[in-house]
């Protein structure tokens, strides 16, 4: 998607709808549970007026300070050809470092690993809240713990099996139900804000100031559950590719920063209330689901579908998020290739993998039965998107140096209280490790094995195919003085490596002793940007009238066809690569991984290694290749 900033009115109000049903999802349902965690991490001897507005002087310039400055106003502008999140960021601080410096991979991979401990989280802890709300609604104060989970369960379920038919026919439904959540956001919060307008005094920071002072280790645990109320921030530039940054802004800026500030206000307004009650009779004040307990009685049975719905919608949005970030991975090298679908003829984002989206619902079911209640789980939340927070900054700095051409003591005064910030929330986050925060840990550690013992097992094969082949130059060389039975047609020969020999053709000429009269080498590169211009997708190089060798490149975020990009591009004796007559064959060399004498790696790497690449997906499908012209030849690599 162009950043065009002339958008059409009509245009930009479509994508600022969309972008309010997709972006702002998992923000927008954090009402239901930030406030109440965050004063209840202070309500051990009651709590008093001043711990009220301190902790909500904490959520509105959390929402100012993170979200409105960092993330609206200045990562929005650090796009990769209009492409953001943690993936985009490192392909673009790659390419400004030249792929030299390994801390940008370094960067890359973590931000990715603790996206999928947030994506195992965001629909446990949003789509339980709401349920739980139920308990608020008059006559249903007494629904049990069991009749909670299950519901929750059935939801969630209901959600996951959904996505193998794709998500466009009910996806122009977000926007409308999450304009009416956010108006009704913003109209609890105005309706008990005019009950007590002193709330408005949480604006002034030094209530923030006073608060920290005064609570010493117990305010850095309000500190860490006063973040839940940003998390959902990395969307906002993660999903600029589909909406444009100008929608985006515009989102936050008129509606969704709005609605949410009033609603946070109304909270605070409404415990204050509950406070002056309280002290009137002489009595400590605890704790209360202020969010549904805004609403009056009879409303309150809507407003709990509503939030239900509201939570399903952010749901959606973090599962969507988890199979673009997941394709980008793969093709950037990251993970093995995995099994995608398209779901939409319309929307090429629009993609379904089976790995990654039964995966998530089995973490999400087990959070949900390993924690039985929201407040137990919102521990676990904040740890994972402060860690990716603190990676996007760390990344915007390279950025701003590398690619901007800012100075760096400039680039490093501008970013350092950004990044002072995320450390300052993730050490609060970290003393709540025990409470629950080792979950995304956890999970963030397994995700970032696979991708380390990917990276490493790849390039080992990579060095010892390199070590046992074939010079190319040198077989072409060879085969030229004494060719073999020449046949007719075109052979492609997939391979990492084409300055060696692919096993496949070795294996061709040793077995079926003949050589098509056209072979050509073919290397799949993706390179740093989303996409890649189709003139310059393919790059030929000539070694003799029988073998060339071609380098085929696509963006992180293209779609890979290979026979259309091959047979539309022209070969080098004239017509397209793939036009010669007798048709074309695609081998494809099939490598059995081997323990060595001499290993090259762990043997516990190595046995991961080998699962890893003999579950990886089929390259026939995911290079789009019809498979009645494939042929795989087997090898085996020893590591």
């Amino acid at each position: 998607m162009s950043q065009s900033t002339h958008l059409p009115r009509t245009s930009l109000a479509a994508l600022t709808l969309g972008a309010i049903g997709v972006v702002y999802g998992d923000i927008g349902t954090s009402p239901l549970y930030a406030f109440r965690e965050a004063l209840a991490q202070s309500a051990a001897d009651g709590i008093s007026r001043g711990e009220i507005l301190g902790v909500l002087s904490l959520a509105l310039w959390a929402l100012i300070l993170v979200v409105t400055l960092k993330y609206v106003l200045f990562l929005s502008r650090m796009d990769n050809n209009g492409e953001g999140g943690v993936l985009s960021l490192m392909a673009l601080a790659s390419r400004a470092t030249g792929a030299r410096w390994l801390l940008v991979l370094i960067f890359g991979a973590t931000g990715a690993a603790l996206f999928y401990g947030d994506a195992i989280i965001t629909p446990a802890l949003s789509v339980l809240s709401a349920v739980e709300g139920m308990r608020t609604i008059p006559g249903l104060e007494g629904m049990g713990e069991h009749t909670i989970l299950i519901t929750t369960t059935l939801v969630l379920v209901g959600l996951f099996a959904l996505q193998p038919r794709g998500t466009a026919s009910v996806a122009g439904l977000f926007g409308p139900v999450c304009l009416v959540w956010f108006a009704a956001l913003a109209g609890l919060g105005l309706w008990h804000i005019s009950r007590d307008p002193g709330v408005l005094a949480a604006f002034n920071p030094a209530w923030c100031l006073d608060f920290m002072e005064s609570h010493g280790v117990t305010g850095l645990f309000v500190l860490g559950a006063v973040f839940l109320t940003v998390t959902g921030a990395e969307a906002l530039i993660a999903d600029m590719g589909h909406f444009g940054r100008q929608p985006i802004q515009l989102g936050w800026l008129v509606l969704v920063w709005p609605a949410l500030t009033l609603n946070y206000l109304g909270q605070g307004a409404l415990a204050l209330h509950h406070l002056a009650v309280s002290e009137a009779h002489h009595q400590l004040m605890g704790n209360e689901d202020w969010f549904f307990l805004m609403a009056p009685d009879a409303l309150r049975a809507p407003l709990v579908v509503l939030a239900t719905l509201a939570t399903i919608i952010a749901s959606q949005a973090v599962i969507t998020g988890a199979f673009s970030l997941s394709h980008q991975a793969i093709a950037l090298g990251l993970l093995p290739r995995m099994t995608i679908r398209q779901t939409s003829a319309a929307q090429v984002g629009q993609i379904y993998m089976p790995a990654v989206n039964w995966g998530v619902l089995a973490g999400v079911i087990a959070l949900v039965f390993g924690f039985r209640s929201s407040s137990s789980m919102a521990a676990a939340y904040g740890i994972a998107v402060t860690g990716t927070m603190v990676v996007t900054t760390c990344l915007s700095f390279i950025i701003a140096w590398k690619y901007w051409k800012w100075e760096p003591v400039w680039a490093a005064l501008l970013i350092a209280p950004f990044l002072c910030l995320d450390l300052f929330f993730f050490g609060a986050n970290i003393l709540r490790v025990t409470e629950g925060g080792w979950v995304p840990l956890l999970v963030a550690a397994m995700v970032g094995t696979v991708i380390y013992t990917w990276l490493r097992g790849r390039r080992v094969s990579l060095e010892r195919a390199r070590e046992q082949g074939v010079a190319m130059a040198d077989l072409a060389a060879a085969l030229a003085v004494r060719p073999p039975v020449i046949v007719e047609g075109t052979a492609v020969f997939l391979t990492q490596d084409p300055e060696v020999a692919p096993s496949a053709l070795l294996h061709n000429l040793k077995h079926n002793k003949a050589l098509h009269r056209c072979s050509i080498l073919l290397k799949v590169e993706t390179v740093n940007t989303p996409w890649v211009d189709p003139a310059e997708r393919v790059k030929l190089e000539v070694l003799d009238e029988r073998f060339t060798r071609v380098r085929l490149r696509y963006g992180y975020m293209d779609k890979v066809d290979l026979p259309s990009d091959l047979a539309r591009h022209p070969g080098p004796q004239g017509g397209g690569l793939l036009s010669a007559k007798g048709g074309t064959s695609f081998f494809v060399g099939r490598s059995a991984i081997r323990f060595a004498r001499k290993p090259l790696l762990p043997r516990w790497m190595t046995v991961l290694y080998m699962f890893l690449h003999r579950n990886a997906a089929d390259p026939t499908a995911y290079f789009a290749i019809p498979p009645n012209r494939v042929v795989e030849l087997g090898s085996q690599i020893e590591l």
